[in-house]
């Protein structure tokens, strides 16, 4: 047993279709699971679905990636909302001078960056959130850079969106999501 916000939701949609439920919003009985890629490949593979919906229901193979690209979308669009609310900073002096204000709550760091950057900003991390799992790339489009290594969230809803969102999507993708 689990809190609904650790985990992920799934709905039988039209066409008795299993369609993933990432905002917890679709109506229909919800089919919970753990918010992990093997997790939803063994219920694909398994029928869980059908027992679970107590009638034949399809889902696809490719159900997983399909999960992980919503939480991708949904975490990054979360990003882009607290961009233009004024609410993130990206660049690695704009960072530290943030976490030296005391004003970031969620650190987002690319996870094909320098370890010599973390390392860097790593004493003034104490009590926030560290996400490492997006590329540079995937974090520059946001701020309108070819790549960002360092981005600093606020205090608030947003930075408690990015980070719950994160901590689904930490079982599909390669990287990590902690408290430091």
């Amino acid at each position: 047993m689990q809190s609904r916000e650790s985990l992920l939701r799934f709905v039988v949609g039209p066409g008795d279709e299993v369609v993933p439920d990432v905002e917890r919003r679709l109506p229909g009985r919800g089919i919970w699971l753990s918010p992990r890629r093997d997790v939803v490949n063994t219920a694909v593979a398994k029928r869980a679905f059908s027992r679970a919906a107590r009638r034949p229901v399809a889902a696809s193979a490719d159900l997983a990636d399909r999960v992980e690209s919503l939480l991708a979308r949904r975490a990054l669009d979360a990003l882009a909302l607290a961009r233009r609310a004024g609410q993130a900073v990206c660049g690695f002096e704009k960072v530290k001078a943030a976490l030296a204000a005391g004003t970031v709550a969620v650190l987002v760091e690319a996870r094909d960056g320098s370890e010599a950057g973390w390392a860097k900003l790593g004493p003034k991390t104490r009590g926030l959130v560290l996400v490492r799992l997006f590329d540079a790339a995937e974090l520059g489009v946001i701020f309108g850079r070819d790549h960002a290594v360092h981005v600093g969230l606020a205090a608030g809803g947003l930075a408690g969106r990015v980070a719950e969102v994160a901590g689904l999507l930490a079982g599909f993708r390669d990287g990590s999501v902690s408290t430091m």
